[in-house]
């Protein structure tokens, strides 16, 4: 499984960004699809994930209600639509893929980053006040 992210820029506070995630190769075993960030000086952290219909999605705190992740699987592609960004924002962002057949419900399995076999390249966001 290969994965390619793009959509990252430079926009103003309040702004909104859209991060695509392609994915090719075995696109097709893949169960679960996210986003991860990572700020200079930090740790990588979860941002969002979604289960493989698309309809079952996870989100990190600090992102519900501005943050949304969906899924096309015709089109082996996951997006983030980020809506009233803010500085703190700022990060790379990679979009990671499991290929493990998981039914279960529990958000640490999902936010854990050792979860996913599969990563894209970080596309930069940077928001300024």
């Amino acid at each position: 499984v290969q994965l390619q992210a793009s959509g990252g820029g430079l926009v103003q506070a309040g702004g909104s960004l859209r991060l695509s995630c392609a994915a090719s190769g075995r696109a097709f075993s893949i169960s679960t699809m996210a986003w991860f960030r990572q700020a200079p000086g930090k740790e990588r952290e979860f941002v969002a994930a979604t289960r493989w219909s698309g309809v079952i999605t996870y989100y990190a705190d600090f992102v519900k209600g501005r943050f949304t992740i969906s899924r096309d699987n015709a089109q082996n592609t996951a997006a983030l639509q980020m809506n009233s960004l803010k500085p703190e924002d700022t990060a790379a962002y990679y979009c990671a893929a499991d290929i493990t057949y998981y039914t279960g419900s529990v958000y640490s399995y999902y936010s854990d980053s050792s979860t996913y076999e599969y990563w894209g390249q970080g596309t930069q966001v940077t928001v300024s006040s």
